[in-house]
């Protein structure tokens, strides 16, 4: 069952039953009909795009369990900030997107960054310094950025580019393109200057933008119910810019496209800013440093029955595509990753000469020495 939640200001504290999120609207839902049969309701998205969703979310899952064992056997070095268990979100906005969309990402930019159709072996070669990286290893894990996708950059400064994608918005709106920026960051941003800085920018001057929370619970290693005064962060505050608070399950891809699509709209027809704040949990620590044990027992596990992967494989079902679909899907993502991976192998080292290029936009550093 999929509801979707978008309230205003005045309602009831949201109802988590299982993995949904409800409020009593009445999105697609699924019953025994008097024949015994099963009967789908209001269902709005085609079997294409509802298959295409789960394929993106099973490569960005195993994409980066991948990159996760490649660090494991030291190819990849330093840290780096995992998606696992946050994948539908970026799945669901990227459905919705168009290609000339923008997207600004965190430190946790994997997710976004592939389903915005960058390559694996891009973003593995990055993770592993290589020459076939997507910067050819320049940028590494917290920088991904590939313009040619939409990819406005990922960046490691909390909060910091959330002006920025005001500026891109800006930017569409005073040359009267129809692109919106979409900008993704955790619930610990909210809490930072820029924040607000940005949602009262956007709103004063109706800024093609869409703000999304990707609120995991956790500040890095705080629980973010603890030192926060709203239950959450993001929504709760959209009121104080004349936004409309919405909060969604952010583990159903389905609740996440319907979501973005309206946003969308909103933005291209000039109705200005959307902030939506999609609820969801990491299943790993905050980086590869961080082993959670913060956590409390029983957490981690209540929210893998939660997990969107498995949501949506069930819901595949229920929709009628064939078992064999659907492992297909997932076998196909599993040899990109290993093509992709033995590509990134093969790729030599990024040369050291390249530490000296693309530093100045005008040119090279040597004339300036």
């Amino acid at each position: 069952m999929i509801i979707l939640r978008k309230l205003a200001c005045v309602r009831p504290k949201p109802i988590w039953h299982g993995s949904v999120l409800r409020d009593g609207h009445a999105q697609m839902t699924s019953k025994k009909d008097r024949d015994g049969e099963t009967a789908l309701k209001n269902d709005d998205i085609s079997p294409d795009i509802r298959q295409e969703l789960f394929r993106l979310q099973v490569e960005i899952r195993d994409c980066e369990k991948r990159a996760n064992d490649l660090f494991f056997q030291n190819m990849i070095k330093g840290t780096s900030h995992l998606s696992l268990g946050q994948e539908a979100i970026a799945a669901g906005m990227a459905m919705a997107m168009q290609p000339g969309d923008k997207s600004f990402c965190t430190y946790r930019g994997h997710a976004h960054t592939l389903a915005r159709g960058v390559p694996m072996e891009k973003v593995l070669g990055e993770l592993m310094l290589r020459d076939n990286g997507l910067m050819r290893g320049k940028g590494g894990s917290m920088h991904l950025t590939s313009v040619e996708h939409g990819v406005m950059g990922s960046y490691a400064i909390i909060g910091a580019h959330l002006p920025i994608a005001c500026g891109a918005a800006w930017r569409a709106q005073y040359l009267g393109q129809d692109d919106v920026s979409v900008c993704f960051f955790g619930d610990g941003t909210t809490n930072i200057g820029a924040f607000h800085e940005a949602l009262n920018f956007a709103a004063i001057w109706k800024l093609p933008v869409v703000f999304v929370c990707e609120n995991n619970l956790y500040m890095e290693y705080t629980l973010t119910s603890e030192i926060t005064a709203v239950e959450h962060p993001a929504a709760d505050r959209a009121s104080a810019y004349g936004l409309e608070r919405i909060v969604i399950d952010g583990n159903d891809a389905d609740v996440v496209y319907r979501t973005a699509q309206a946003a969308f709209a909103k933005a291209r027809s000039g109705g200005g800013p959307s902030m939506i704040e999609c609820m969801t949990y990491r299943h790993s620590g905050h980086s590869r440093a961080d082993p959670a044990k913060y956590r409390p027992p029983g957490e981690l596990e209540r929210w893998l029955e939660k997990d969107p992967i498995k949501i949506y494989r069930t819901r595949l079902a229920e929709f009628g595509v064939p078992e064999a679909r659907i492992r297909a899907i997932e076998e196909e993502s599993k040899r990109k990753v290993d093509e992709a991976t033995e590509v990134c192998k093969a790729s030599p080292p990024a040369p050291a000469e390249l530490l000296t290029t693309d530093v100045y936009a005008d040119g090279g550093w040597a004339w300036r020495n």
